[in-house]
């Protein structure tokens, strides 16, 4: 008696049919990934300050602008490693400055965020002088 060996245990037919399925579940997974990702990113603004060293001891804040100066409202300054950490809002006007008179030459941490009409706010600068 002879046995006929099939080492087939799914039809070609239906390997392709998963192949198929699979593809459609993968891409539809990986889409809804990607889409889904895209719409919590928001469009990041365009707008500067500047800090530098005056004099011996004094430190000045400079609002710059920027393309979408017209989205601020405010900028805050905020001189982070104070003894007392101070902060000042101001109007986002084109050289608009603040100074403080006690500063450390390369000391001292300063940090701008810019506050805009949509209500959100984003940090434009942070840096020692």
């Amino acid at each position: 008696m002879k046995f006929l060996k099939r080492e087939d245990a799914v039809s070609p037919v239906i390997g392709v049919i998963l192949m198929v399925a699979i593809t459609v579940i993968l891409a539809a997974v990986i889409a809804a990934f990607v889409f889904g990702m895209a719409s919590g990113v928001q469009k990041t603004k365009s707008v500067a300050a500047t800090a530098r060293q005056t004099g011996a001891n004094g430190c000045t804040v400079t609002w710059e602008g920027g393309q979408d100066n017209a989205m601020v409202s405010t900028y805050n300054v905020t001189m982070v490693d104070a003894a007392a950490p101070q902060g000042v809002n101001l109007p986002a006007t084109v050289g608009n400055s603040t100074t403080w008179g006690l500063c450390t030459v390369g000391q001292d941490h300063i940090v701008v965020t810019a506050i805009f009409t949509d209500g959100t706010a984003q940090v434009i600068l942070d840096t020692y002088v």
